[in-house]
C-alpha cells in the first residue's frame, strides 16, 4: 500500500511540476527583477537541508526573505508553498518508505491536510497583504512556542506512546487537527511542529510524526501550490531558485543528518520565528490596507 501511496504522490506531483514550470517559462521575460536566483537557491539549500531534519522551512524562509527583501508580504504564503513543494515531495519518499504506519492513519491523516490545504490556497490567495502579514504573524507565534515546548522537552511525556496508528476518537480528532493544519499552511504556517505535538497528545511514538508530516505536507503541497501558481500569487523567480536549491538540500542532509547539534541550531531558528513574527506582526498593525492577491482562475 505504501509504494502505491509514493506512486500516486509521484503522480500529483508530475502534474504540479508541469503547471509550474509551464508557467515561469511562459513567464521567462518578466520574471520578478528584485529577485536574485543565486540568492533563493542559496535559500533553498539551507532551508530545505534543515527541514529535512525536522527544524522546518517555512519560517526561515520567510526571514530570509524579509532580511534581504526578496519577496513582497503579498505573495509570501503561495511562494513559500510553491517554492518546498518538490523538495518536501522528495524528503516524504524518504520517510515513507522507511517508517512503518498503520495504512488508515496514515491516508486518513494526509487525506484530511490536503483538503484542508485546498480550500485553505483558494481563500488565502485573496486576502489583503494586510492581513496575510497577521495571520503569518501569529502563525509563526504558533510555531515558535510549539518548537519551544519541543526544545525544553514540555511534550515529552506526551510522546511516551508506542502506537503506529490510531482508531475510534483519537482518529477523528487527528483527521480533523490535520484538516486545520493543512488550511494553516496556506497561510505561512508550517506544519511539522504542531503535527508532532499532535502524533505526541494522541500516543503513537514520535517517530511515527515524521512519515505524518512530511507525507501531510508532500500531497497538500502540491495541489494548493497549483492554486497559488494559476493565480499568479506567488514569486516565481524565488520559487525557481528554492526549489533547485532544496532539492540539493534533502539530499545532502541525508548524508549528514548525524553530526549536526540540532539542538543549538532549533534555537537558533526559534529565534528567528519570534523576531520575524513581530516583525510581521507590527507591519500588519500599521498598515492602512493592502491589495489582494488574484483570485484562482
Amino acid at each position: 500500500m505504501i509504494y502505491g501511496l509514493l506512486g500516486l504522490l509521484g503522480a500529483v506531483t508530475a502534474g504540479f511540476g508541469w503547471v509550474f514550470f509551464k508557467d515561469v517559462y511562459n513567464n521567462r521575460k518578466n520574471l520578478e527583477k528584485e529577485t536574485n536566483f543565486y540568492l533563493n537557491a542559496g535559500f533553498g539549500l539551507v532551508t530545505d537541508f534543515f527541514d529535512t531534519l525536522g527544524i522546518g522551512n517555512f519560517a526561515p524562509t520567510t526571514a530570509l526573505f524579509r532580511a534581504f527583501k526578496q519577496v513582497k508580504d503579498r505573495v509570501l504564503p503561495g511562494t513559500l508553498n510553491v517554492s518546498h513543494t518538490i523538495p518536501v515531495v522528495l524528503e516524504a519518499f524518504l520517510f515513507l518508505a522507511v517508517i512503518k504506519v498503520e495504512p488508515v492513519t496514515l491516508i486518513a491523516m494526509i487525506g484530511a491536510s490536503v483538503v484542508g490545504a485546498v480550500l485553505g490556497a483558494g481563500f488565502v490567495s485573496r486576502l489583503p497583504e494586510k492581513t496575510i502579514q497577521l495571520v503569518m504573524g501569529s502563525a509563526l507565534l504558533i510555531t515558535g512556542f510549539f518548537m519551544i515546548a519541543g526544545q525544553l522537552g514540555w511534550l515529552d511525556d506526551l510522546g511516551t506512546g508506542e502506537a503506529i496508528g490510531l482508531t475510534g476518537g483519537k482518529l477523528i480528532i487527528g483527521v480533523a487537527v490535520n484538516f486545520l493544519l493543512g488550511t494553516l499552511m496556506t497561510a505561512g504556517v508550517g506544519l511539522y511542529a504542531p503535527c508532532m505535538a499532535l502524533v505526541y497528545m494522541l500516543g503513537m511514538t514520535p517517530k511515527v510524526a515524521f512519515p505524518i508530516m512530511m507525507g501531510s505536507c508532500a500531497f497538500l503541497m502540491p495541489p494548493a501550490s497549483a492554486k497559488f501558481v494559476k493565480a499568479g500569487a506567488y514569486n516565481k523567480k524565488a520559487a525557481i531558485g528554492i526549489t533547485t536549491g532544496g532539492i540539493f538540500g534533502v539530499l545532502a542532509a541525508v548524508y549528514i543528518v548525524k553530526s549536526l547539534p540540532l539542538k543549538l541550531l532549533t534555537w537558533l531558528v526559534i529565534g528567528v520565528i519570534f523576531i520575524t513574527a513581530l516583525t510581521l506582526l507590527r507591519a500588519g498593525f500599521k498598515a492602512s490596507g493592502g491589495g489582494a492577491a488574484h483570485p484562482p482562475s
